[in-house]
Order: structure tokens, then C-alpha cells, then sequence
């Protein structure tokens, strides 16, 4: 082996740690961007929860990831969608990257095996429904529709 074919497979440690860095800070950066006409998440669960009980709304836990395709899909086309808008101000939401070690707890709380995983909470904190995967804008309004239909029963 020639010295500068063992140049280019060794890659010196430094470009390794700046290149784990960077991409790290490029998944968080897409996790938060949100596009426009998206519901205000919070990004904590305790938050969340402590603001349905304040505001008396049900709380929807999104648990997703920056590397999900299905969970990228309902962010760009279900939480901001027509069908869905008319739900942003009737729920307190919160977007739970997975990956995050700040909710790690609140994923093993909700028995999160697969991803997306929605939990929706009454604003007392109790599971009123829960959807693994994806689903269409008129399939995620309805399940909200009905989520309110019953929390408003229990009221």
C-alpha cells in the first residue's frame, strides 16, 4: 500500500467528530422545521401535559424522527393540512423527537414501539386514542373529531 493510499482511508479522528456534529445538528435543525400552517408545538411532553390541564384542551404527543419518512410526511402533510387546521386551537400539541434523550422517558411512558406514534390525552393526562403510522389529512381530522367528541362527554 502506497503512504497516500493510507492517506485517504485513514480519516483523521477530528473529521469524524465534526462530521458526526454536523450531521446532528442538520436532524435536529430539519426535526424543528416546521412548515408553514403547522400547529405551535411544544417540544417537551411534561409541558405539554402541564398546558392541557392549564388551558383544559386534550394533548396530542407526536413521537417521530428527522430519518422517518412516514413521520415527515404527516408533518409536512397532515398537521399542516386543511383538513387538520380547524383542530390546531382545540388541542395543545407537542412534537417528541425520539432520538432526543429529553424524551426518552415520555416514549417509554406511551409504550412507544414504532414511529410516528400519536398518543392524544385528555386534559387530565389519561390515553383517550393513540395511532401508530401514518394516515391521510381526512383520516387524522376524523380520529381528532372523535377524540373531541369524547372528551368533551367526559367533561
Amino acid at each position: 500500500m502506497h503512504l497516500s493510499e493510507a492517506r485517504t482511508r485513514h480519516i483523521h479522528p477530528m473529521k469524524k467528530i465534526v462530521t458526526l456534529l454536523l450531521a446532528a445538528l442538520t436532524a435536529s435543525a430539519l426535526a424543528s422545521d416546521f412548515p408553514k400552517g403547522s400547529p405551535a408545538f411544544k417540544t417537551s411532553a411534561t409541558e405539554a401535559i402541564a398546558a392541557g390541564k392549564a388551558e383544559g384542551k386534550p394533548v396530542i404527543l407526536v413521537f417521530s424522527a428527522s430519518w422517518c419518512p412516514p413521520c415527515q410526511m404527516m408533518k409536512k402533510e397532515v398537521y399542516p393540512s386543511q383538513q387538520v387546521k380547524g383542530y390546531h386551537d382545540q388541542f395543545i400539541w407537542a412534537y417528541l423527537d425520539v432520538d432526543e434523550d429529553s424524551n426518552s422517558k415520555a416514549a417509554t411512558k406511551a409504550g412507544v414501539n414504532g414511529i410516528p406514534h400519536i398518543q392524544i390525552l385528555s386534559p387530565e393526562g389519561k390515553e383517550v386514542a393513540k395511532q401508530v403510522g401514518s394516515s391521510a389529512p381526512e383520516d387524522f381530522a376524523k380520529k381528532l373529531k372523535g377524540v373531541l367528541a369524547k372528551t368533551k362527554k367526559a367533561e
